[in-house]
């Protein structure tokens, strides 16, 4: 089956911005969310993406009002009936993403392939939740926020993933203009698997005094040529979303390296969730020149 029609569900950063990709590549792509609002708010967000790429002249007008035309917004599952891929982009919890699959496996075509962005949860878990046949149609594509700019795309496969399927994955990936990795469905996948460990030993070098929270980055940076260091990383990505898959990740190895930091759980609680919440690990009132936070 070629895949002519991408369904996503979501229309937040990371599902405007896979539906944004999926459009630019010629796909005709429908985004599915819960009310109208959110769809416009998503649609906005693509729309400004696109205007700085005509901007910057990485694309022309033209191409900016075809991008457009392909895209549609819906709030019903029915609208996805007829999509060759559905691509979940949606809230990280796993029983909303498996009472959407179920949904969604009484509507979609049989030979529709069912895709999760989901960064740590288990691919065979969300799986489960459709039949013994879409189970083989079961597959993960894991984008890198923002997802237009972003190359990487992981490609997860299942114990139950159909060779055919999955190498289709991995084509269409190409097709949006990204590098695909081949990713087995282990929590984290490859770059969490290796990233979240790293932050969290950060983290742990802070509360042992180590170092401060600028030496530790400026560290990081200069010393290994990273382009940010791991608390302007925390703090980019989201220290509550950090602190969410590292408890995935604990729970499915059981792993010292994988556990949150005690730091890390009492900023979580007290609201420190990095820049979209204004403080983290540094303050943002003015996002031009960030202050490290006194945490400890």
């Amino acid at each position: 089956m070629e895949i002519k029609k991408v369904g996503v569900l979501g229309c937040g950063l990371m599902g405007s911005g896979i539906a944004q990709v999926a459009a630019g590549a010629g796909f005709e792509t429908v985004v599915r969310e819960v009310s109208d609002e959110l769809i416009q708010k998503g649609f906005v967000g693509i729309e400004k993406s696109l205007s700085k790429f005509a901007e910057k002249g990485s694309i022309t007008a033209e191409q900016q009002k075809a991008i457009r035309d392909r895209l549609s917004g819906t709030t019903s599952f029915e609208d996805l009936a007829d999509c060759d891929i559905v691509i979940e982009a949606i809230i990280e919890n796993l029983d909303e993403k498996r009472k959407t699959y179920a949904e969604l496996d009484r509507i979609c075509k049989p030979e529709a392939i069912f895709a999760s962005n989901t960064s740590s949860i288990s691919i065979t878990a969300m799986m489960t939740a459709t039949s013994a046949e879409r189970q083989q149609r079961f597959i993960g594509l894991h984008f890198f926020n923002p997802v237009p700019l972003m190359k990487l795309v992981e490609v997860v496969r299942t114990i139950l993933t159909d060779d055919a399927v999955y190498e289709q994955g991995i084509e269409f990936g190409k097709r949006l203009g990204k590098v695909p990795v081949r990713a087995g469905d282990r929590s984290g996948f490859i770059v969490n698997r290796l990233l979240v460990p790293y932050m969290l030993d950060a983290i742990r070098a802070l509360e042992e005094g180590v170092g401060s929270i600028v030496d530790i980055d400026t560290s990081m940076k200069l010393g290994l040529g990273y382009p940010m260091g791991p608390f302007t990383l925390g703090d980019f990505v989201g220290l509550d979303t950090t602190y969410y898959i590292a408890e995935i990740m604990f729970d499915e190895f059981r792993e010292k390296r994988f556990a949150p930091p005690p730091l890390l759980k009492r900023m979580v609680l007290a609201g420190l969730y990095g820049r979209k919440s204004g403080r983290g690990f540094y303050d943002y009132k003015d996002p031009k020149n960030p202050t490290p936070m006194n945490l400890v």
